[in-house]
């Protein structure tokens, strides 16, 4: 795709970092953007021995005007603006704040290659972080990256729509040396079980595993192994559990007088445990989640396409319908992270990602998991970089992040923080402690930056983190505000994925197949019964009743119907499933 046709198409093509200082109207190559907005290298300018009017710790104040373009930068703004200034493809996120001033000519950069080492996007409600996914989302479409958004609040669907210009947007843009132009960008909008807008999406209880539904059930540790032998059962025996009702059978199937001999050489299942786990299905299900499981189950390659014009398509996952749930979304977000670990192939260090996942309200995930869960997230945050796949944790503070995780997260967005309580300053100094040593007081700066400011500091093009600076961000060229929602039903079922997903199917599985054995072992006992119930000449009528009783009960629990249910069900599926992190099924 030519140059010409990104910036039809909307494309705000990234380039080589201009040197920070470089004063305005020079020529091609002295860093400044040309027509296509693309920057040229520029030498680093002389060191400028002024020195900042106040203490180096001292915060920005929001609103302030920039710098002028020909005023040379202090030497400690320099050195922090040489740390940006890279060579390859880069996001352009805003321009330095120092000393009070906002530095138009010092502009913050991630490199584009990096974007796959992971990333944190923190900060207290209300101080711009949905924007700051919008802006970073937007410039990875026109560079050709998917992106995955999960919509919380419901006001990211604007990203899909031209922003609207404004005072604030052009005192922003001329604060940041942005040269802002309206544009919308390729989207794609997934409901949770066709809860709310969207295309349904949907997963099988088979596929997504025990672990995490163990999670999304609230069970303790004791109930998720007991959950995890049911599913080994289930797998061994070539049973598929496509949707709640299909657990709900097999669970009770291993618990009765006929089953419960099938697990009895791998330790049984308790009836009370079992009993937990079904009311706990119960309950879940009486909770409208009964529609989140089920097929077609959702292809997560879906997630990894490009636009017809070449820019990458944003998948937005609309959640304000089911924001009461946080556990289920969460915990299904994750499922699509393990999903694309499976089904993507090695691709080793890249030019640019191949998706980039934004795990909003990244704390609900970590809250109350066990320690199976936790490693199994590490181990997928580790080994999904390889993928191409880089995954942004959005969420208030660092600590809500474990720390085995947060330790692979390269790339730092933090907002503004508050410390009205005595666990808020806590917070603030545990937050202050994860950033690399800096000039600035940030204890005092984190406090005092305005909405649209942050701290940021993200790995360079040889992996070596950037000096920590603080940043007022440019606008978004999108709509920062929800679309109208007839634009938005009338977006989701024009979509080519709506007909295949929008549907819902129930196939033949371990409910009917369990159901079925019932029905004809009931048939077999009844029929038996009734060819034994003939007079016999010798018996007295107490031991007719008494032999009689003694064929049922044979025929019930010793006919071998239940034992050879799930053999021939194993048969005629023809595989055992496999499992991997989170338990989830391998396609």
């Amino acid at each position: 795709m030519t140059d010409s046709d990104q910036t039809a198409a909307g494309r705000e093509p990234v380039g080589a970092a201009p040197s920070a200082g470089t004063p305005a109207g020079t020529a091609p190559g002295d860093g400044t953007p040309d027509e296509t907005g693309v920057r040229d290298p520029a030498p680093a300018p002389a060191a400028t021995p002024t020195p900042p009017a106040s203490a180096p710790g001292s915060s920005p104040t929001p609103g302030t005007p920039a710098t002028p373009r020909a005023q040379a930068l202090p030497q400690v703004a320099a050195d922090i603006a040489a740390g940006y200034a890279f060579t390859g493809p880069a996001l352009e996120l805003g321009a330095l704040l120092w000393d009070g001033q906002c530095l138009a000519d010092a502009p913050i950069r991630i490199p584009l290659s990096m974007l796959n080492r992971h990333g944190l996007v923190a900060g207290a409600t209300g101080t711009g972080k949905t924007k700051t996914l919008q802006l970073i989302s937007e410039q990875l479409s026109a560079n050709g990256v998917p992106v995955f958004l999960a919509d919380v609040k419901g006001d990211v669907s604007g990203i899909s729509a031209p922003g609207k210009p404004g005072d604030k947007v052009a005192e922003r843009s001329a604060q940041v040396g942005q040269e802002w132009e309206a544009a919308g960008f390729p989207c794609a909008f997934y409901g949770l079980g066709g809860i709310g807008p969207g295309i349904p999406l949907r997963a099988t209880v088979t596929s997504f595993g025990p672990v995490l539904l163990s999670k999304v059930l609230q069970l303790n540790q004791t109930q998720e192994q007991s959950l995890s032998l049911i599913f080994h059962y289930a797998d061994t025996k070539g049973l598929e559990l496509y949707d709640l009702k299909d657990l709900r059978a097999v669970a009770g199937f291993l618990v009765s007088d006929v089953g419960k001999a099938e697990l009895k050489g791998i330790g049984g299942l308790s009836p009370a445990t079992a009993g937990v786990i079904l009311r706990a299905i119960t309950a879940f299900e009486q909770q409208g989640a009964a529609s989140f499981f089920g097929e077609p189950e959702f292809d997560t390659s879906e997630l990894v396409r490009l636009a017809p014009d070449g820019r990458g398509l944003v998948s937005v996952l609309e959640l304000p319908a089911v924001q009461d749930k946080p556990q289920l979304f969460s915990t299904f977000l994750m499922w699509l992270l393990a999903d694309l670990f499976h089904r993507l192939p090695e691709v080793g260090d890249v030019d640019r990602p191949k998706l980039v996942f934004f795990f909003d309200e990244a704390h609900l995930l970590f809250n109350g998991a066990s320690k199976a869960f936790l490693e199994s997230i590490t181990q997928t945050v580790r080994l999904i970089r390889s993928k191409g796949v880089g995954i942004f944790f959005v969420t208030q503070t660092p600590k809500d992040v474990p720390g085995d995780v947060l330790a692979q997260l390269g790339n730092r967005v933090q907002h503004a923080l508050r410390a009205f309580t005595p666990d808020d300053a806590k917070a603030l100094k545990a937050t202050v402690r994860t950033f690399p040593k800096s000039p600035y007081d940030l204890e005092e700066l984190l406090t005092g930056l305005g909405t649209g400011e942050a701290v940021i500091t993200v790995l360079s093009e040889n992996g070596a983190p950037t000096p920590v600076a603080a940043t007022r961000l440019r606008a978004p060229r999108s709509l920062m505000a929800p679309i109208d929602p007839a634009a938005l039903d009338q977006a989701v079922n024009s979509s080519p994925l709506y007909a295949r997903y929008a549907q819902a199917v129930d196939r033949e599985s371990a409910f009917e197949k369990l159901s079925e054995a019932e029905r004809k072992r009931e048939e077999t006992a009844v029929t038996e019964a009734l060819d034994t119930a003939a007079p016999a000449p010798s018996p007295s009528p107490r031991k007719r009743e008494a032999s009689r009783d003694a064929s049922l009960a044979e025929q019930v629990v010793g006919s071998g119907i239940f034992r050879s249910l799930a053999r021939s069900v194993g048969t005629q599926l023809g595989r055992e499933i496999s499992r991997s992190l989170f338990g989830t099924r391998r396609r």
